[in-house]
């Protein structure tokens, strides 16, 4: 699969890592042991089955142009019907709106639930929940410090089967015509 990822500014980003760590002291699940370097906090924007070839990718990446972004976060949030996953919401503006609109035209939605209309923009928190498990990690989450804004920075390619994590915006992104 293949995913475009909306990264974090610096201090979004330590703020996510620390809930994940509190909600790993606390004995519950978590995204802090995932080492991977591709594991960090981030909302997907798009996930697709295929990926464009160049005349599209260059679509996607000048849609890529509307970053940075800078929303306002809401609060956790509870989705699935067990095992549950554990978000802090992304509250969409018209301009996040937008950009994932425009990413679904160049690269079609591999889950429903990623259509425009159905999309609900979040950074995960923690995966693999069991029912008893939701109240305690509410109460480590509540306890600490969530992000009241992120700006999404910049997007990057991560192909899920090649392993490929490849920046889209910034330094060592593909360039449009290039």
């Amino acid at each position: 699969m293949h995913h475009v990822d909306l990264v974090l500014d610096p201090a979004a980003d330590a703020a996510v890592r620390a809930a994940w760590a509190a909600l790993d002291e606390a004995g519950l699940p978590s995204l802090a042991h995932h080492r991977s370097p591709s594991n960090r906090p981030h909302t997907t924007l798009a996930l697709s089955r295929s990926w464009p070839a160049p005349p599209d990718r260059e679509v996607l990446v000048r849609a890529l142009g509307a970053l940075p972004l800078t929303v306002r976060t809401g609060a956790p949030v509870v989705f699935g019907r067990g095992p549950f996953v554990l978000a802090l919401a992304v509250v969409p503006t018209q301009g996040l709106i937008a950009l994932h609109r425009s990413l679904a035209d160049v690269l079609p939605p591999a889950r429903a639930h990623l259509e425009p209309g159905a999309w609900t923009p979040h950074v995960t928190l923690a995966n693999r929940l069991g029912t008893e498990q939701v109240g305690p990690a509410l109460t480590v989450l509540v306890a600490g410090r969530l992000p009241e804004t992120v700006t999404f920075e910049g997007a990057r390619h991560w192909d899920s089967i090649g392993r490929l994590d490849e920046p889209l915006t910034g330094e060592g992104s593909p360039t449009v015509g290039g």
